[in-house]
């Protein structure tokens, strides 16, 4: 797969607010599935469909042992679309800059 439908994937994974709360809860290390579910006012099934989605990103890696599944955060999609944002920083700093100097020109007599 190319770099691009990574990120296309990576951003259709994180389009939703459940999948990004799941990821944040993974940050904190490996949970079992139905520890992960359990804040979310949803079904374990709906549930496992978000981490399926983001299993399908890359962004978790899911590993069954003995009847639980485990999921863990797999951050290297995610430091790839990092990577692609930080380059949009150089087009808002020199937004910035134009609006600095906008200003600036307007304030002399």
């Amino acid at each position: 797969m190319n770099q691009l439908a990574e990120l296309d994937e990576t951003f259709a994974a994180l389009g939703a607010g459940t999948r990004r709360e799941i990821l944040g809860r993974l940050m904190d290390g490996e949970m079992r599935l139905s520890d992960l579910a359990e804040p979310f006012e949803m079904t374990q099934t709906a549930v496992s469909k978000h981490v399926r989605v983001l299993s399908d990103a890359g962004l978790v890696h899911v590993e069954k042992r003995g009847r639980t599944r485990y999921c863990r955060l797999d951050a290297t999609r995610l430091k790839a679309a990092t990577d692609w944002l930080a380059e949009y920083e150089v087009f808002w700093g020199r937004q910035a800059d134009q609006l600095g100097q906008f200003l600036n020109d307007g304030q002399q007599p």
